[in-house]
């Protein structure tokens, strides 16, 4: 069989018609397949590679890494260096109250300890979280996700927990004392870059903080200055008791984490010990690309330029096939009249050379997400090829 026999066989399936891009090297802005021709990666792997593909600093921290040891026990019992690091980087960048990182696999994974910490830490089982959310796709994660459709298959899932709508503010009464935690997406993501007001998140923070519930903020998609700072929830004045961090995390490695003070990460130690454990998280090999990632972000100084970027975008991407864009720094939503239309948008996007994506829960829209690393040139040069096949579609 040849590779794509094998694809389509022998490798399991996320949907019947995957892109089945053969790839044969990224570098940077740019995906190269097996037929040398290059792509311009405008969606960043799904929000991941921050920095750019295979940037030179993770790649020399992964390589040195490789030359002392990499898995050696489950998460938690050796000290690790590269995980030490990783903790100590997190803790110079994170308010005084996201002090304790606790290091896995994956976003979803991250969601699930977040959960589990909100539980154990308030004695609580109600769990609220919004509409139209995101926050993976295992059991506890899928539960938490505000679609119905992506649910039905799976049920039951996680008992009591309650949706409300993201930006209604008339809705956050339903958090009450018997609310463990409010799980939210600082922007959400696949609902297709929903942006919330500032007295919104300033409302559920002190609705939190008045109840003893415990603020989970998913910061998966937003993080690590795609938003244009490095964190989203710092352009609203507010800092969440738990903090869920992935994808961008580890500058192209599986990397994820839940974060929170050292108070409330201890109650996961006993009564019972172990009340989160994983084998492979915090692996360092992802631990020292994750820490190399996040100086290569504050050293190159990426986040400066990208409400700037952002807005440029915006403005070359303005056309009268578009119904609206929604954006926030460089993550952006571009509505279209019709899921077709999207669709194929997408289709010629790719056969240009450009790779966009659509959203999950938002099929009428289609995402843009580029590397922090896209120059002022590149933007133009993008922003008129999809003008050209936004042309090509309206004639």
């Amino acid at each position: 069989m040849d590779n794509k026999e094998i694809f389509r066989t022998l490798q399991a399936q996320t949907t019947p018609f995957p892109i089945g891009l053969e790839i044969s090297r990224a570098e940077g802005l740019f995906i190269y397949d097996t037929n040398g021709k290059a792509y311009y990666d405008l969606v960043s792997g799904l929000a991941v590679t921050n920095i750019g593909h295979r940037h030179p600093k993770v790649i020399e921290a992964i390589k040195k890494q490789l030359n002392t040891h990499l898995h050696v026990m489950p998460y938690g019992e050796f000290i690790q260096t590269p995980q030490l690091k990783l903790a100590e980087k997190l803790n110079e960048i994170l308010p005084e109250n996201l002090t304790t990182s606790y290091f896995v696999n994956s976003g979803a994974e991250a969601v699930e300890g977040a959960l589990k910490l909100a539980k154990r830490y308030t004695g609580r089982q109600e769990i609220i979280a919004c509409h139209k959310s995101y926050h993976g796709s295992t059991h506890g994660a899928l539960s938490v996700s505000g679609n119905p459709v992506k649910q039905s298959a799976f049920k039951p899932l996680l008992p009591d927990v309650n949706f409300i709508t993201f930006n209604k503010l008339d809705e956050l009464d339903r958090i009450t004392k018997n609310t463990a935690c409010v799980i939210i997406e600082t922007v959400q993501g696949d609902a297709g870059v929903r942006i919330p007001e500032l007295c919104y998140l300033q409302k559920l923070r002190e609705k939190c903080t008045e109840t003893g519930t415990l603020l989970i903020l998913d910061e998966i998609q937003t993080g690590f200055g795609r938003t244009g700072s490095f964190f989203a929830f710092e352009q609203y004045g507010i800092v969440p008791d738990v903090l869920v961090i992935a994808k961008a995390l580890g500058g192209g490695m599986p990397i994820g984490a839940f974060v929170s003070s050292k108070e409330i990460m201890d109650c996961l130690t006993h009564n019972p010990m172990l009340g989160h454990i994983t084998t492979f998280g915090g692996h360092p090999l992802n631990c020292a690309a994750a820490v190399a990632n996040i100086d290569v972000i504050l050293e190159e100084n990426l986040v400066k330029e990208v409400h700037e970027k952002g807005e440029i975008m915006k403005e070359l991407l303005s056309h009268s096939l578009v119904k609206e864009i929604r954006q926030i720094g460089l993550m952006f939503a571009i509505d279209l009249e019709t899921e077709e239309i999207t669709q194929k948008v997408v289709e010629r996007c790719m056969e240009r050379g450009i790779i966009t994506f659509w959203f999950l829960s938002c099929p009428a829209s289609f995402r843009l997400a580029p590397p922090l690393t896209i120059s002022f040139e590149e933007i133009e040069e993008v922003c008129g090829v999809i003008c050209e096949v936004f042309d090509g579609i309206n004639s």
